[in-house]
């Protein structure tokens, strides 16, 4: 039995199959072009989150090293008024001695903001120091939260004086 192949139905099939390959190598392509960019928006918000616990720390370092003033006791404590305002208010920018810092925090992170909450101290029981800082990285959806506004992302830190 002799069997024929005609050639006008082969015609074709080498440039049929190029293009399914150039296809399937697009899609891989753009694939990880896709995993190139979500990989640089991760990094980029881990440096955003390492930067606001790296500064919240340092406040509260600020905090640790300047709860006592000098000839005083624990039993007479009271919170630095320059440092922050007792019984759960928010500090300022207008406090000299966090003014470099929130401008750090404002310079540091895209849309930064904090704030520093220090409950009074009572004889016999601890204060309590709750620095919260926030930021809105670029593209990113924002809701209300903490920092008394819209932002993103927030970072909260909170520690007991004795």
């Amino acid at each position: 039995m002799i069997i024929y192949h005609s050639k006008s139905r082969q015609t074709g099939s080498v440039l049929l199959e190029a293009l399914v390959a150039i296809l399937i190598f697009s899609i891989g392509i753009l694939a990880l072009v896709g995993m190139q960019g979500a990989a640089i928006n991760n990094v980029s918000d881990a440096k955003y989150r390492s930067t606001a616990g790296f500064l919240a720390n340092e406040m509260i370092g600020t905090v640790w090293a300047t709860r006592l003033q000098p000839n005083s006791s624990v039993a007479a404590y009271t919170p630095d008024p320059t440092l922050c305002t007792p019984a759960s208010a928010p500090c300022t920018a207008t406090a000299a001695s966090i003014a470099p810092w929130l401008t750090e925090v404002q310079n540091s992170l895209p849309n930064g903001s904090a704030s520093i909450v220090q409950t009074a101290f009572t004889a016999g029981a601890a204060s309590q120091v709750q620095v919260t800082i926030c930021w809105t990285p670029p593209n990113a959806i924002a809701a209300i939260n903490a920092c008394g506004g819209t932002f993103a992302h927030q970072h909260s830190v909170s520690t007991f004086l004795n």
